[in-house]
């Protein structure tokens, strides 16, 4: 996601920023020339830290060497004039689930959960409302190392059109009451309790 005029009080933060996009970039990507780019980037990213005195020279400044913490996601619940939620089929195993994704580094979980809508399905949304905050890993019902702590939000429909991505093999608006064999990236719990929030107009639910 470009990051919005003024969201940087530093110009570290886009230095970082930039670093987080290599490091996504050299752990997915597969072409030799897009790797050599991420990597020439990291290390003009590097040297211009390095040349300050108040950062140590380092060449990963996102290895796992930090005080560990939970992982941020976020996904979203999408209506049509119908009523029917909005839902993309994951390129990474073939069954469905509602848009999100991980919250990159100093992007907000709103300003993720925007981006990731439009990535993923092609719309422009305007998020409302805070659904739920919870714990995913105790509701998946594989074995997991990773703790990841979701927020699910309500988006409300701008503009665009239901277009896939690199990420999605199709984008779909489905009944409610019949979902489609959902992906791992979302449980039916999950959305289940985001969905007594929106429609029982209940509080935020937060573990």
């Amino acid at each position: 996601m470009i990051p919005e005029e003024g969201i940087f009080l530093h110009w570290e933060q886009y230095v970082m920023k930039v670093l987080s996009v290599c490091k996504i970039g050299l752990k997915y990507s597969k072409d030799p020339y897009a790797i050599e780019n991420y990597k020439q980037l990291q290390n003009l990213s590097n040297e211009m830290l390095e040349r300050q005195q108040n950062y140590p020279k380092k060449d990963n400044f996102y290895e796992r060497d930090i005080y560990p913490t939970p992982n941020l996601s976020v996904r979203v619940l999408v209506f049509n004039e119908h009523q029917e939620l909005l839902m993309v089929k994951e390129r990474s195993d073939g069954k469905w689930a509602v848009p999100g994704g991980w919250v990159d580094v100093f992007d907000t979980p709103a300003q993720a959960a925007v981006s990731e809508v439009q990535q993923e399905a092609g719309l422009h949304v305007k998020i409302v409302r805070l659904l739920a905050i919870m714990q995913r890993e105790k509701y998946k019902d594989y074995p997991t190392l990773v703790s990841e702590t979701v927020h699910y939000f309500l988006g409300e429909y701008v503009n665009g059109e239901l277009t896939p991505s690199h990420e999605t093999l199709e984008v779909a608006y489905f009944n409610i009451n019949q979902l489609p064999e959902l992906s791992k990236k979302t449980t039916a719990q999950e959305i289940k309790t985001a969905f007594d929030v929106l429609f029982n107009n209940r509080p935020t639910y937060f573990e």
